[in-house]
């Protein structure tokens, strides 16, 4: 059995103690983690391998950031940074080798203010990310690509569709680069396991304290190849998570895959 979890922790230092709360109560094999919000030197590697992670990082301060932690072992880096612009110097897309399956960690641009630069720059990265996974896909490896992908898919994965209409997130370029990924093969986990479930990642935070829980999305995906959708027999989000204190906006979102190769959904 093997469990990969994904979880935008908005800021790994602020939200340490959640983190490592987290860790300690669950039994992932690999965790994903993005928007880091701090440079490489201060990533805390070793509270992280206290709580029996091995890790790797992409920092950068302020911003972004991505990590992927594997249980009792070291993930075997691949890749820093998607191909296709060599002038981008955001840390969204870290990938490694664990267990003998690739793992990509994504955090990809929110878009707004939209329309605008900011959202042009996010199909741009997006139809990178399009392209980079028809290559792992025609690799043939086992391949998991995780994270924030800014991008509500249908209407079922937001509480109050029509709250997001002017939102990145919710524009019809964004859900369409999102279902051209599943039209290139890729399977949604979490969805497979919950066809016609309200599914949530993600809620604002509330000037009252807690959070709006109408505001839920889910914006945080478990992409899996062919070869891995066939091994997934649970998904879900560990929701009760947004509920701690000092928490993070989002919620760790997971998949589990049996080991034999032959489960069927």
């Amino acid at each position: 059995m093997t469990r990969i979890a994904t979880f935008n922790v908005n800021g790994v230092n602020g939200r340490l103690p959640v983190l490592i709360k987290w860790l300690g109560r669950t039994d992932f094999d690999i965790v994903c983690l993005q928007e880091l919000k701090t440079s490489d030197e201060k990533f805390p590697a070793e509270a992280i391998r206290n709580a029996g992670y091995g890790a790797i990082w992409q920092g950068q301060k302020s911003y972004n950031g991505v990590a992927i932690l594997a249980r009792g072992k070291e993930p075997l880096e691949r890749r820093r940074g998607l191909p296709g612009d060599p002038d981008d110097t955001h840390s969204r897309y870290l990938e490694a080798e664990v267990d003998g399956i690739v793992v990509g960690c994504l955090y990809l641009p929110n878009g707004n203010p939209a329309p605008g630069p900011k959202f042009d720059y996010k199909l741009r990265w997006f139809n990178r990310l399009i392209s980079y996974g028809q290559l792992l896909l025609r690799q043939g490896v086992p391949s998991v690509l995780c994270g924030d992908y800014n991008v509500v898919p249908t209407p079922i994965d937001a509480v109050v569709p029509r709250r997001w209409l002017g939102d990145a997130v919710y524009f019809p370029e964004s859900r369409q680069a999102y279902a051209q990924m599943l039209d290139g093969g890729w399977i949604d986990g979490v969805r497979r396991i919950h066809p016609e479930k309200g599914v949530y990642t993600y809620w604002n935070f509330s000037y009252q304290g807690g959070y709006d829980r109408s505001s839920g999305l889910r914006m945080d995906h478990l992409l899996v190849s062919p070869s891995v959708s066939d091994r997934l027999c649970d998904a879900g989000v560990d929701a009760d998570v947004r509920g701690w204190e000092k928490p993070s906006d989002h919620a760790p979102a997971w998949i589990e895959l049996d080991g034999s190769g032959k489960h069927t959904t």
